[in-house]
């Protein structure tokens, strides 16, 4: 039985929201060393996916007193049971054959002695965020979760991700309350190619990525991408030009991802956070500030009022910088709990650059992007 349906309206405020947080010490075990070869000195103090910036963005959120203000929700691991819903037998079997020594997931996804099992606590702490927003445990909720999830495909993990996260919380949190219209939004600077090729032919699943154009991977995250068999319409992708910012990315979301929400009419809300397209960002081009993030999450906030009664999950995925990670997400938490964020202490004036404007060129992009979505149904009745 869909759950969503015997559930009381609510309708958080600033005032009334709760938060939850998801978040172990496991996940900071998980390893992701690449091997650069011989041409890098000592590669393992030159990796990109480390636990410093997730680790410090919670004893940022201690240091601050937030912490105090979230409810803590403990994970499980899922289960094979759980991966199979969305992954093939073979890939979960060789993952799980290299528990013991660590080995390789697929595409730049190494992983260290026990990552199988971390990989499957970081997707249980996605499916406890998702599992306590739609019981009404609390409002919303932040995953603070590690490894990532969202490139990973059904048959094969990629860009530091070895399973997909989110689609086996997703799936698992339907087999258990019911059918459920989910929408994710991912505003990772990379694609997320993993959410979407899993969920394409579903037409209850809207996925929506804003990223840098053709960054990673660079055969993916194209308008023409549109949903698949009888799902036309349930996948929307806004490539953004580098060196997009502020304005770009909220235009992006006013004239494509709140339309398409509005249209698709989600039971909850499920957010794929990636920090890296931040301005201080080793891994990408993008230019947004910490208050960037916290205005997309007051937007997001806001739909997810309108639409879900405030279910509304943020997920962690990318970010790769443990100077600027540790503010960005500390402004996304600050302004769940209905603080905004503070002011930046980071980047200082960042937000005054006047490329921070949105630019003709990303404004072009945003046009076509909304042409295409609107071309395949996902902005409903609106015009573009």
């Amino acid at each position: 039985m869909n759950d969503t349906a015997t559930q009381p309206a609510r309708e958080p405020d600033a005032r009334s929201r709760t938060v939850a947080i998801v978040h172990e010490e496991r996940y900071f075990w998980h390893q992701s060393y690449l091997d650069y070869g011989p041409a890098v000195q000592d590669h393992q103090l030159c990796q990109m996916e480390t636990p410093e910036s997730r680790r410090r963005l919670l004893n940022l959120l201690d240091v601050s007193g937030l912490l105090d203000r979230l409810r803590r929700v403990r994970p499980q691991p899922v289960t094979r049971a759980d991966l199979l819903r969305v992954h093939t037998a073979d890939y979960v079997d060789s993952v799980e054959s290299q528990n013991a020594t660590g080995g390789e997931g697929g595409e730049y996804t190494p992983f260290g002695p026990g990552g199988y099992d971390i990989a499957r606590l970081s997707a249980g702490g996605v499916h406890a965020a998702l599992d306590a927003v739609h019981r009404g445990v609390t409002d919303t909720a932040f995953a603070l979760v590690r490894p990532p999830g969202h490139h990973a495909e059904r048959d094969r993990g990629r860009g530091y991700c070895l399973f997909a996260n989110i689609a086996v919380a997703v799936e698992k949190l339907r087999a258990e309350h019911g059918p459920l219209r989910v929408a994710v939004v991912d505003w990772d600077a990379h694609h997320g190619n993993g959410t979407q090729w899993i969920f394409y032919d579903d037409p209850d699943t809207l996925t929506v990525s804003l990223h840098q154009d053709r960054l990673y991977p660079s055969d993916s995250g194209t308008v023409e991408e549109t949903g698949g068999t009888g799902a036309t319409g349930a996948n929307v992708n806004v490539p953004l030009p580098p060196g997009s910012g502020k304005g770009a990315y909220l235009h992006a979301f006013d004239e494509v991802v709140a339309p398409a929400l509005t249209a698709f009419a989600p039971d909850v809300i499920v957010v794929a956070c990636g920090f890296d397209a931040s301005a201080l960002d080793p891994n990408a081009r993008m230019m947004l500030s910490a208050t960037a993030f916290a205005e997309l999450t007051q937007r997001i906030l806001a739909l997810a009022d309108t639409h879900t009664g405030g279910r509304l999950a943020v997920v962690q995925e990318g970010g790769y910088s443990p100077l600027y990670v540790p503010t960005c997400g500390h402004a996304v938490v600050a302004t769940l709990l209905g603080d905004g964020a503070d002011p930046d202490p980071v980047t200082l004036d960042l937000d005054a650059d006047p490329y921070q404007e949105l630019q003709p060129h990303q404004a072009a992009a945003v046009e076509a992007a909304a042409r295409a979505a609107s071309a395949s149904g996902a902005l409903g009745r609106q015009s573009v």
